[in-house]
Formats: structure tokens, sequence, C-alpha cells
């Protein structure tokens, strides 16, 4: 009886290699679905990043808020109409800021545009005896026609950005209204919030968001009321320097100065002396030199001795930490995001302080680096170690 041939084992084990592995396919499928998902969660990510940025300023908006509707509170008023009370006074402080910086700056404007002829005769005069020139208003209006074509370009420019401009004030009216909303929502249901907050936590767990909530209302609200006091001190301040020198309008002007320069971080006092300077420069230009020199005698004057003692008990911030904090906030979210970045750190700063562990250091030279390096004292000190006298001398 002949015997059956033997399975060619070659063969099989090379269909059973070119076979695909069961679980490739679902490892298939899962990738692109956590692909898919990736770029959902990404794409969500980037459109709702600046409404995240506007929910966390009035978030910190209603932290500022909350001690004084507190007060309100306790004395009898009820939550929301105490938070009514606040609110409506806050945004009728920005309104009439607002309104008031408009109207001073329509008038400076105005005042420069009537007295840029007159400007431009007593600058072309001093050019001329101070190089020896003989330039003429006339030569310059005729270089000025002669560059007509760069005039012509600059203005149909400006008015293909005019409705890019009106899209951006209505943004920016857009922004401002749910800043407004949500801050009051939450500065109403903030009890709210903190006890729905503390029922998804352990007893344990709930101390630490009531102590960082707490924290964090301390440092914002110290932090807004001492740049709110600073201002109130550069107003007055620059007010009656500009009354002195017999400015128009010097109250307004020193009003609008103190708050832009405490409001609007490291170049708030620059903006804020240019308008005083532009109305000097109108009447009397030699004004508006005292005016810079009064400026930056006084920010001196702000940064080393008033602001560290307003802010002591509120904000202790490194100042390079608060230029980067300044920084970044303002790379956000602009002159919010740079306003509220340093509470923000502060907060973040007094929470770190009280839940991380620190340690005492020791005393070593090596940490001051003051006086002599580490191998010079030990060998001075090997070489004024007192020798022990022998036993029996």
């Amino acid at each position: 009886m002949a015997t059956p041939p033997a399975p060619d084992r070659s063969a099989a084990t090379w269909d059973t290699a070119r076979r695909m592995p069961r679980w490739l396919p679902r490892a298939m499928v899962l990738a692109f679905v956590l692909a898919g998902v990736f770029e959902l969660c990404n794409w969500a990510v980037y459109r709702l990043l600046g409404l995240f940025i506007l929910v966390l300023v009035a978030f910190f908006v209603a932290l500022a808020m909350e001690p004084a509707v507190d007060n309100l509170a306790a004395r009898g008023l009820s939550r929301g109409l105490a938070t009514g009370f606040v609110f409506v006074l806050l945004y009728a402080c920005v309104a009439g800021f607002t309104a008031a910086l408009g109207v001073l700056l329509v008038h400076t404007v105005s005042g420069v545009v009537n007295e840029f002829p007159r400007l431009i005769d007593e600058a072309v005069g001093w050019v001329n005896s101070t190089f020896h020139q003989d330039f003429t208003v006339a030569k310059l209006r005729k270089r000025l026609l002669e560059e007509s074509d760069v005039i012509s370009n600059y203005a149909q420019s400006a008015a293909n950005h005019a409705w890019g401009l009106s899209y951006t004030v209505l943004g920016e009216l857009g922004r401002f209204l749910t800043v407004a909303l949500f801050s009051i929502y939450f500065t109403v249901y903030g009890p709210r919030m903190r006890r729905s907050m503390c029922s998804w936590l352990p007893t344990e767990r709930q101390d630490m968001i009531l102590r960082a909530w707490d924290l964090a209302i301390e440092k914002t609200g110290g932090y807004l009321y001492s740049r709110a006091l600073l201002a109130v001190i550069s107003a007055l301040a620059h007010g009656l320097f500009l009354w002195a020198l017999r400015i128009p309008n010097a109250i307004e002007l020193g009003i609008c100065f103190g708050v832009i320069a405490s409001f609007v971080p490291i170049i708030g006092t620059y903006l804020a002396g240019l308008l005083p300077i532009l109305v000097a420069l109108t009447i009397h230009p030699i004004d508006a030199v005292w005016i810079l020199i009064f400026v930056v005698v006084y920010q001196v004057f702000q940064d080393y001795v008033l602001q560290p003692r307003i802010t002591a008990h509120s904000v202790d911030v490194n100042p390079a930490i608060a230029l980067l904090a300044v920084m970044a906030g303002g790379a956000l979210h602009g002159a919010v995001g740079a306003l509220l970045a340093i509470p923000a750190v502060a907060t973040l700063q007094a929470f770190l302080g009280l839940y991380v562990k620190r340690y005492e250091v020791a005393e070593d030279p090596r940490i001051d680096r003051v006086g002599k390096s580490p191998r010079r004292s030990r060998r001075g000190k090997d070489r004024a170690a007192p020798v022990s006298p022998e036993v029996g001398e």
C-alpha cells in the first residue's frame, strides 16, 4: 500500500505568514478613530480658546468684586442687588473714563491740527537757525506734492482698513459684554458654585479648594484695589502739576494719566504721558520737557517708595516673575490679560506656599558668596585652630 505524500509544511507556513493578524484591523480602526478625535479636540480647543480666556478674565473680575459684594450682603442687602450695585458703579466709572478720554483726545487732536502750521513754522525756523539751512514751508509743501503717490496710497490703505477697524471695534465690544455677563454671573452665584464644587470632593479635599478660592479673592482684590489707590495718588500729583503749569483740562488729564499709568502694565506710563505732552506742545513747548521730567521722576518715586508700601500686604511677587507674567498675559489677552497676570501668579505662589513643603536652609558661605571662598575659609580655619596641649604638660 502506497503511503500518502507528506504535506508541504513550507507552503502552509508561507500562507500563515502572509495572512493578516486578527488584531491588526482593530488596531488600524482604533488608530484612525484616535487620530480623528485628536483633530476634533484640537479644532475645538483652537475655536474655544478665546472664549475660555474671556471666562477666565471674567472669573478674576468676579474675584476682585466679591469682597465689596460680601460687605454689602453682610449689611442686609441681597446678593443680587449688591452685585448689581457694585457692577453698575464699576462699569459706570469705566464708561465715564472712556468718554472723558475720548473727549480729551478729540480736543487734543483738534488743538494740534489748529496749531500745526505755527508749529511747522517754528520748527523750520529752528532748523534753519541751528543747522544753517534755508528750508521753507513752500519747499516742504512742494516735496509733499511730489510724493503724492505715497500719500494717496496711504489714504487708500486707510480706507481699505476702515471696515477692518469697525469689525475690530465691534469684536472688542462683544468681548467686553461677554466678560461683563460672566463676571456678574460668577459673583452672584459664587456661593452656589463653591458649594457645588465641594460636593464633588471628599471632606479632606474641600478645605483645599475653599482655601485656594479665598487666596484668589484676597490676592486679586488686593492687587486691583492697590492699583486703584496708586491711580488716585498719581492723578492728584499729575493733575496738580499740570494745573501749576496752566495746562488746559489739567484735572482731566491728571485723572487719565493716573488710570492709564496704573492699570496698563509696563508701557502705561509712557502712553499716559503722550497726551499732556501733546497739549503742552501746542501752548508752550518748554512745558513738554518739564512734564516729561516730572513723569520720569514720579515713576521712579512710585516704583521704589509708594508701590512697595501699598502692595506689601496684597501682592508679593518677584519683579522678574511679575514682568514675565505680564508679558505672557499681554500675549494671551492684551491689556486685560497683562493686568490680571500678576494676581494670578500671586495666587498660585501663595497656594504653593501653603501646600509645598519647605526646608530650613543651613548657613553656608556659598549661598551669599560674601567674603572668602569656602576653600580659603577652610584653610584659614585649619591654620587658626588651636593645638590641643599634650597630656602631662
